[in-house]
């Protein structure tokens, strides 16, 4: 084999360099990565109407089928009078019985909700065992926000309340109906108010 003239050589290190690199491409071939799926698009929330409100329970067929009126009866001496709170705030009752002795009356009031009841006389209905009793609220003696009944101390209704077994029902026009227990506190104000 004949030498490579010296000015030769330079270019025949090249030249192998370039064979060694295309021999090494000599491979077989390699599949190319399969590109990663796109990713999904983020699940956009449904929305999905509420569902109605359900409907209101049936009144019961009988008035003491319902339930009590959540709240306790609470006596006191207000103002001198003796008077009876009901209600589950004992700040602020929804009933009350008031005896007013000059007068001769016990004041049953409660409270008018959603209105201010003062103006006008409002249809009530009290109802015990006894029978259901059609009341009519007195503007002049309601102050805002409730409804005034004034009955006199002697008055037969009262003892059918206090001897009610165990709860009377009060009805007021555009008002829930209310189911009391008849609770010594209300035999209280009538006894009070029937003391000469």
């Amino acid at each position: 084999m004949k030498a490579i003239a010296p000015r030769f050589r330079p270019l025949a290190a090249m030249a192998a360099y370039a064979l060694i690199g295309l021999a090494g491409s000599c491979t077989t071939p390699h599949e190319a990565p399969t590109p990663a799926p796109a990713p999904a698009p983020a699940p956009q929330p449904t929305v999905t109407p509420a569902p109605p409100p359900a409907p209101l329970p049936p009144a019961p067929a009988d008035w003491r089928d319902a339930p009590r009126t959540p709240g306790d009866w609470r006596w006191g001496i207000i103002a001198g009078r003796s008077s009876a709170g009901y209600g589950a705030d004992p700040v602020v009752p929804l009933v009350t019985l008031t005896c007013d002795r000059a007068s001769g009356q016990v004041l049953l009031a409660r409270a008018a909700l959603g209105g201010d009841g003062a103006r006008e006389h409002v249809p009530m209905a009290l109802t015990t065992v006894s029978g259901t009793r059609a009341l009519l609220s007195e503007p002049l003696q309601s102050p805002a926000g409730w409804l005034v009944v004034p009955i006199r101390a002697d008055d037969p209704i009262l003892d059918a309340i206090a001897f009610s077994r165990g709860r009377f029902a009060l009805e007021a026009q555009g008002q829930p109906t209310l189911y009391l227990p008849s609770w010594p506190e209300v035999s209280r104000v009538i006894e009070d108010c029937r003391q000469k």
